[in-house]
């Protein structure tokens, strides 16, 4: 059931110069903003994490890996064009956004990357173009393709972005964005919680472009969510029942992290490896079968990422937060700082 609540309620004013540009230094020299079970915020930094977690606790992380997604060329016409590939349907077709002075027809042939290979267009699905590569795909686009950066990184991407929007322990291509709250981890960081005893699984969602789509209705339980591409195993589905038996908290790392348990919750038997297309909308009122705690970055305001968190501790506690890291400049977005975020102890919070 999606809340009867109003765009509105999700919104805030963002300075613009906040707005991330290029990551931290260092993968964990970020802020950390705590809002604890109470309601309470604390200022910490991102190394201050493993104080956060205790042995017998889960993170789950998505596993999925950022493809160079972008690629521009031009029509046999002439005219300019960028593809943005959205999914890979098999070695050879894929789905993509095709920005052009003209939508492209089927059989319209795009020459793209100065001429090294031309893509056919097949049809359409919606608002994606359904095209064919000559070659497999994911090579040509490791060769010939960009780092699709976030709308909001206005700089061109550069071989810093190759590396650091990639998580350390991405392995599964497929996502045209990062899983953004996996950015602040480094391999010593990993470890360090491993021998402290916080156990760790593995998800795969592949973010789509759809994740930066603004909302564009009035009253939220009439947005449609765009579909995501997910896969959650029986391993991790056994850790996540084996850490909350023993009473240890599941904490997921990423709203995509979220996403793909609670889907796997709602729309598998929660046993058995889950896979599909989810379009699970979590809004305030949501009733969460699987995440107590959260590791999440700053998100867009009006946005159904702002809506998931809001779910988790509350809008009035998240609008509070959001005041909170802007009267105290943290960096916001892709690039930015990191919240935590522990499910509400007062369902009161749940509402505006």
């Amino acid at each position: 059931m999606i809340a009867d609540l109003d765009l509105s309620d999700f919104d805030y004013h963002l300075p613009p110069e906040l707005i991330a540009q290029h990551p931290a230094e260092r993968r964990d020299a970020s802020r950390l903003l705590r809002l604890d079970a109470a309601s309470t915020l604390h200022d910490l930094q991102f190394t201050d994490l493993p104080s956060l977690l205790r042995a017998g606790d889960l993170l789950v992380f998505n596993n999925t890996r950022v493809i160079k997604a972008r690629l521009r060329g031009q029509k046999a016409t002439g005219g300019q064009i960028e593809v943005l590939v959205e999914r890979i349907l098999d070695p050879h077709h894929v789905l993509a956004h095709v920005r052009a002075s003209k939508s492209p027809k089927p059989g319209t042939r795009l020459i793209l990357a100065d001429g090294a290979f031309d893509a056919q267009v097949l049809g359409r699905e919606d608002e994606l173009f359904k095209l064919h590569f000559p070659e497999p795909v994911l090579a040509l686009l490791d060769q010939y393709g960009s780092v699709p950066l976030p709308p909001y990184i206005t700089h061109a991407p550069d071989n810093e972005d190759e590396s650091r929007y990639q998580t350390v322990y991405a392995q599964k291509p497929g996502a045209v964005a990062a899983p953004t709250a996996g950015l602040h981890f480094d391999q010593a960081m990993l470890d360090r919680l491993k021998a402290q005893g916080v156990d760790q699984a593995f998800v795969t969602l592949h973010v789509g472009a759809g994740t930066f789509q603004p909302v564009r209705v009035t009253h939220i339980r009439d947005h449609v969510m765009h579909a995501e591409r997910y896969v959650v195993s029986a391993e991790t589905l056994q850790k996540v029942h084996e850490t909350r038996a023993r009473g240890g908290r599941v904490v997921a790392v990423g709203t995509t992290s979220v996403r793909s348990l609670e889907a796997a919750a709602a729309e598998g038997d929660g046993i058995h490896t889950t896979e599909g297309d989810t379009r699970l909308f979590i809004t305030p009122g949501y009733s969460f079968a699987f995440v107590d705690a959260l590791i999440t970055n700053f998100h867009l305001p009006q946005s159904t990422l702002l809506m998931l968190v809001s779910a988790l501790a509350g809008t009035g506690p998240i609008r509070q937060a959001y005041e909170h890291a802007v009267q105290s400049r943290y960096r916001f977005f892709s690039y930015g700082d990191a919240m935590f975020i522990e499910a509400a102890q007062n369902p009161s919070a749940l509402t505006p």
